[in-house]
């Protein structure tokens, strides 16, 4: 059966794009659904400015008068030039377990890299890390997060089967909630709010939060500017974040460090997982969906960690160990069974050490794929 690519160029075509991932996940239990409400935001250009700085490409694959995949092609050209790199990504691609429409879609995007003169094909990665990035490769079955990739089995398969290979590992640690804070772990709690003239924050209201969300987001940009394909946050991007997941967070689960003369050293931001009341009201927040996605919240057992930062002179002087036995507190306090950290590089060797130091094991891996173009 012939494959037609199409670019995607008009609403219609936009609204396949979006709702493509429900039907081929169907069946696949494990899946949560995007929040359709963010999809239409971030998938158009006039309010997502990322676009702004990067050559895209979307394209739905039609076969028989029906849509069977999509993708999406990235020219980061802000990244590109900063970190000396010619690099095209591909992202949000989807397909059933068809090797042809795989190979036609990966196929377009590499013809579309290569007449703009790039030299590699990377992803799955998106604008920066805050997209969903890398395929997992291990962890089918286990819960998957928010802002990060649900794909099945066959996809990083398929993908290798047009000569992709490993560029870089993302890990993700399982950290279960002790009964008691570890003695070695509260030992060095002890000792660091003693040689730190410090303030702990803890919250109750988002209200109180939300003027502290720039000096923590640049802070954040300090932190991991050193990091594969972040990209800092601009202004308007933290007024963005702000809105998007403020109202969803829990305040008690972000913990915020700061010297006495107010100025933010360390934080930490939490969520419980909500990825059953997304699953419930079907990635469709509004109008009732928020209730469901509020009642998982309240009810998770598991928390996900989201950002942190630790300013560079303050690195090595425990404010890691005083924001993980609050979080740990809190986390018991709540019914909270275990941390999923997140996506954390395997070569953020610090970060690694934190988490096993808390106990945690790897039990998801998520790989970005490289291709000579």
């Amino acid at each position: 059966m012939e494959i037609e690519i199409k670019i995607v160029s008009n609403r219609k075509d936009l609204r396949k794009f979006i709702h493509l991932p429900a039907r081929i996940h169907a069946s696949h239990t494990d899946w949560v659904p995007p929040i359709y409400m963010d999809d239409w935001g971030f998938f158009n250009p006039k309010k997502n400015k990322s676009f702004a700085y990067c050559d895209t490409v979307l394209a739905i694959a039609m076969k028989n008068g029906e849509c069977v995949g999509r993708i999406m092609g990235i020219i980061n050209n802000k990244y590109n030039e900063s970190h000396n790199e010619n690099d095209a990504r591909f992202c949000f691609m989807e397909t059933w377990n068809d090797k042809q429409v795989h190979h036609e879609l990966i196929g377009f995007i590499e013809n579309w890299a290569r007449e703009r003169g790039k030299d590699n094909l990377v992803g799955p990665l998106g604008f920066s890390d805050k997209d969903p990035q890398g395929y997992m490769v291990e962890g089918f079955g286990e819960p998957i997060v928010l802002a990060s990739n649900g794909n099945l089995p066959y996809m990083p398969e398929l993908l290798q089967s047009e000569g992709y290979s490993k560029k870089v590992d993302c890990v993700v640690y399982k950290v279960n909630i002790p009964d008691q804070i570890p003695d070695f772990y509260r030992a060095i709690y002890e000792r660091a709010l003693q040689r730190n003239n410090i303030e702990i924050l803890e919250f109750t209201s988002r209200k109180k939060i939300k003027p502290l969300i720039h000096d923590v987001l640049r802070l954040l940009n300090e932190t991991f500017a050193n990091i594969y394909a972040f990209v800092p946050f601009e202004d308007y991007e933290m007024d963005d974040f702000a809105n998007r997941y403020l109202p969803l967070m829990d305040p008690k689960f972000i913990k915020v460090i700061t010297d006495k003369e107010g100025r933010i050293l360390s934080f930490v931001i939490g969520m419980p997982d909500i990825s059953k009341g997304i699953q419930a009201c079907k990635g469709y927040v509004l109008p009732f969906g928020i209730f469901q996605i509020i009642s998982a919240r309240k009810k998770s057992k598991q928390l996900n960690l989201l950002l942190g930062g630790i300013k560079e002179e303050h690195r090595g002087g425990g404010l890691d160990v005083i924001m993980g036995v609050k979080m740990l507190e809190t986390a018991r306090k709540h019914g909270i069974s275990y941390i999923d950290s997140h996506l954390e590089l395997e070569t953020n060797i610090k970060m690694r050490k934190e988490m096993e130091r808390m106990g945690g094991v790897i039990y998801k891996r998520y790989r970005i794929f490289q291709k000579k173009l």
